[in-house]
């Protein structure tokens, strides 16, 4: 017999609950026992995969008219409180200063440094070369956790290091970052770099936070990093002089739609539906979105901006998500 609707909503955090939307929504189509499980867990899936890799072409929109450090700033603070409210009232503790600490640290690397850097990138790199980017930060969680370690990867994750890395100097090399946009040449490798050190920041406040002293609550530990980040974005868009730019009459429909798409499903949907995978299966398989994201982003790019697909970049991409899976399940073993 199914479970009463009652104890569907036992998670006491607003992750959990989003995450059992699938379950509620297609578990009265499945049946009860596993094919309803099963049905959840597929459905989860293709909410990573395809929310988050739909999120560089939602930045790309977003972007169009809103500056890049305070949209990523309206973002994470449209989503921070979201979590910061609903954990609050399902009983989470005020944070104490030591968690605020972590958090701005976290914050400042993984929402500043990471997603602010990858923001403003995009101005000049296409969304797919953006993704293809970021999914480098297994790559960097290696290296860093090696340096930390002081002992060497297992030859097959030193292979696919080296695969990575070979990929991305592919891939960023001259008349290959811009896709086909007219952009000085200059700024679309600056942009390339400033996202590969995005991915090696993203990778540093991930190991950083999880050594780190967090709140006993799940959601409450990712709202403060989301409100931390969020204020540094606002800060460093005031020095950027971002503030001074930007006018609210002269967004457009379609970057204000991006942004509620971003905390929406990008941020909280998104999150969920991986943070109940990583509790219901393998970690190989809740990291495979690291190799299905940039895939999802350079078919999105290509069919919705226009974006050009050159086989110079069809190579690098493949190499890059044969070097991630490659690390991501060696790493996982």
């Amino acid at each position: 017999m199914s479970q009463p609707i009652e104890q569907r909503f036992r998670e006491s955090t607003v992750r959990d609950m989003l995450a059992q939307l699938p379950k509620l929504l297609l578990g009265p189509f499945a049946g009860p026992g596993r094919d309803s499980h099963r049905l959840t867990i597929i459905a989860s899936f293709a909410a990573v995969y395809f929310f988050w890799g739909s999120t560089y072409l939602a930045i790309h929109y977003a972007i169009e008219t809103i500056p890049p450090f305070l949209m990523a700033g309206i973002r994470f603070l449209a989503a921070g409180a979201i979590l910061y409210g609903w954990s609050r009232f399902r009983g989470a503790p005020r944070p104490g200063l030591i968690h605020l600490r972590t958090a701005t640290i976290t914050g400042g690397l993984m929402f500043l440094a990471g997603n602010g850097v990858l923001g403003w990138a995009e101005q000049f790199v296409p969304t797919g070369l953006a993704a293809l980017l970021v999914a480098t930060v297994p790559l960097w969680v290696v290296v860093l956790t090696a340096i930390g370690d002081r002992r060497l990867p297992s030859r097959a994750v030193t292979a696919g290091v080296l695969m990575g890395l070979a990929g991305i100097l592919l891939l960023v090399g001259p008349g290959n970052v811009s896709g086909g946009r007219a952009i000085d040449q200059r700024m679309a490798v600056l942009g390339a770099v400033a996202i590969v050190f995005a991915a090696l920041a993203w990778a540093v406040g991930t190991l950083y936070s999880r050594r780190s002293p967090r709140p006993t609550v799940g959601t409450m530990a990712i709202a403060l990093d989301l409100l931390a980040g969020a204020v540094l974005l606002f800060l460093f868009a005031a020095l950027n002089g971002e503030w001074a730019r930007f006018a609210p009459d002269s967004v457009s429909l379609k970057s204000w739609l991006a942004v509620a798409y971003l905390v929406v499903f990008g941020s909280l949907i998104g999150y969920s539906a991986y943070m109940w995978l990583v509790r219901e299966t393998t970690p190989t398989q809740a990291s495979s979105n690291f190799y299905v994201n940039p895939v999802v982003a350079v078919i999105l790019g290509w069919l919705l901006a226009g974006e050009l697909l050159t086989p110079r970049m069809l190579v690098a991409a493949t190499i890059i998500v044969t070097a991630v899976a490659l690390i991501v399940t060696r790493r996982n073993r």
